[in-house]
């Protein structure tokens, strides 16, 4: 048996690696509208070592399963974990289940100076060797675990764009007009675009169910963008973000909706019935749709070529984390 002499998370703490083995920060994923119960809480952290972690040594008899190999789990940690050289880990242990082909593994993670507690961590790699279970999420796996999430965008996500046209760098913002979180994050995508004119960044509609208005503003935004193009749709969701408050109620989601549309140069009433047109509605409803099956369950999202940020982290950290993808893509900024 595997002895631990570092802290496992627990089961119910696991639901925060999607952030972690995604690529994220779990202060970033608390400040995000979900689609889902959020996760408990982590427990409070112990006082950080004042030097780096020094990790037990490997004992052979903690590798029991013939896949994943420890060079794949690396892969997959340096291409989720690469853009942050002060981070460090250990591949612990990759064992058998009772499941066949299924793997249990457990890593070690620290921080080179000594500010992050070191701790255990456990996720169960799938026999299809593309998949992983974190908590109660399914994550891709492998050292190239974002190409299938990439390529489904490319060719589903049809929201109005500021940037390049091409899709080779793509950032997708799955967002919702009624979320807050959502709002906040427009400070960081103005920035992104500044930083990154090379991308094509893309407005996608993810509108929560909590959010009663949100939908019907996404309605508008697909007429908006439909009949003025993205400059005109940029235009109104800057006006809708700044009045979002109005959206509190049906009667002042009117007000506030057209008076964007306005300040978008177009005509309100003209806009308002193609809102209510079903294939406005199918619109919405494929780009909700598209969203499920990028795995993608909060707002605001990023999609960098497949890979999940959260839109409104610390900018400094995005900005890195796009750099480093970008990098393994083999693109130039």
């Amino acid at each position: 048996m595997i002895r631990m002499p570092f802290r496992v998370a627990s089961p119910t703490r696991l639901a925060s690696l999607a952030a972690l083995v995604a690529l994220s920060l779990p202060i970033i994923q608390a400040s995000a509208q979900q689609n889902v119960p959020p996760a408990p809480a982590p427990e409070p952290s112990a006082p950080a070592p004042a030097a780096a972690p020094a990790f037990p040594p490997i004992d052979p008899a903690n590798f029991t399963a013939a896949a994943p190999t420890k060079e794949m789990v690396n892969g997959f940690l340096q291409t989720s974990w690469g853009y942050d050289d002060t981070r460090v880990w250990q591949v612990a242990a990759i064992l058998k289940t009772t499941v066949e082909g299924l793997s249990k593994v457990i890593i070690y993670v620290g921080d080179k100076t000594g500010k992050q507690k070191p701790s255990g961590i456990q996720f169960f790699a799938l026999p299809d060797g593309k998949h992983i279970i974190a908590g109660d999420e399914v994550l891709p796996f492998g050292e190239h675990p974002y190409t299938e999430y990439r390529t489904l965008a490319q060719q589903k996500a049809d929201g109005p764009y500021r940037g390049a046209a091409g899709k080779d760098f793509e950032i997708i913002e799955f967002a919702d007009f009624q979320c807050p979180h959502c709002k906040e994050a427009q400070a960081n995508m103005d920035k992104l675009a500044v930083d990154f004119p090379k991308a094509r960044i893309v407005y996608q509609n993810y509108p929560l169910p909590q959010h009663k208005e949100a939908a019907g503003a996404a309605a508008y935004g697909v007429c908006v963008a439909k009949q003025g193009g993205s400059t005109a749709f940029y235009t109104f969701a800057a006006a809708v973000f700044e009045g979002q408050d109005g959206l509190a109620s049906s009667d002042g989601a009117t007000l506030t909706l057209n008076s964007a549309v306005t300040k978008a140069g177009l005509d309100p009433a003209k806009i308002g019935t193609c809102a209510k047109d079903p294939a406005t509605i199918a619109n919405v409803d494929a780009s909700v749709k598209l969203a499920k099956e990028l795995n993608i369950n909060q707002t605001p999202t990023l999609l960098v070529n497949g890979r999940q940020i959260p839109a409104n982290g610390p900018y400094d950290t995005i900005k890195q984390i796009i750099q480093y993808q970008t990098k393994l893509d083999g693109l130039t900024n």
